[in-house]
């Protein structure tokens, strides 16, 4: 029998700005933002096997399986009893550096599976599921760049003109539980409207927090900003410029 098999890219992103304007009783931020999903990322490699289950080819580094947000969104879509799906990732997306590689591969994941054992999920259900796994994940399901409201979930799609970006990997890992806890972070920006984001008013309100706490990406942004205006991308630790 021939293989059966998907090959794909697991796009990273940007958040061209990020604004915190408040925060809900269950201590979710509301936010505002825009996704901007760039042509890089990881490859992922989805191969239906005999051997029932999931199995990952390898381990990311540092993370449990039970922990694995592509386990995990791999779950939601479980193989048929009498087979099972071969996981592969060529890993480029810096862990912990605001790129949204997680959300990314998990989002990658629930497509791939769909499509595989023809589960028949819209890609709005997928989107819906993914909502379990992480804020991020729905932009990825969706597969275009974005506006997004409330916890990040609230897409309205985007057409944005093409562009190059440099982005610098600071070679530290930033944890977004940290930062959103930090009580010297701004929880109160006011609203703004899509026209306000391209007219220089926009900014990333993680970015003083992480500047005050990770050296290498102020170092970052410092040298970056030498050639353009520089941006961390989310919760850090990579800045960007384009």
């Amino acid at each position: 029998m021939s293989k059966v098999v998907i090959e794909t890219l697991s796009p990273a992103k940007l958040n061209l700005f990020l604004h915190v304007i408040g925060r809900l009783p269950n201590g979710y931020h509301q936010l505002q933002t825009v996704f901007q999903l760039l042509d890089w990322g990881d490859r992922m490699r989805f191969e239906i096997v005999n051997e029932p289950g999931i199995h990952l080819a390898s381990a990311l580094r540092g993370v449990p399986n039970e922990d694995n947000l592509i386990v995990k969104a791999a779950h939601l879509l479980a193989p048929p009893a009498d087979r099972g799906v071969l996981i592969t990732i060529d890993k480029v997306i810096p862990m912990g550096g605001g790129l949204g590689g997680g959300s990314s591969n998990a989002a990658t994941t629930l497509l791939a599976l769909n499509a595989l054992f023809q589960t028949g999920h819209s890609t709005e259900a997928l989107a819906t599921m993914g909502t379990s796994l992480g804020a991020d994940v729905p932009v990825f399901v969706m597969g275009h760049s974005a506006w997004a409201e409330g916890v990040g979930d609230q897409l309205t799609p985007m057409v944005l003109p093409e562009r190059w970006f440099v982005i610098i990997y600071p070679n530290c890992h930033v944890s977004t539980q940290e930062i959103f806890n930090a009580p010297e972070l701004t929880r109160n920006t006011p609203p703004i409207t899509v026209s306000a984001v391209f007219d220089g008013s926009a900014r990333n309100d993680l970015q003083p927090v992480v500047v005050s706490k990770f050296e290498q990406v102020k170092t970052a942004l410092d040298w970056l900003s030498g050639f353009g205006p520089a941006m961390m991308t989310g919760s850090g630790a990579c800045v960007f410029a384009g």
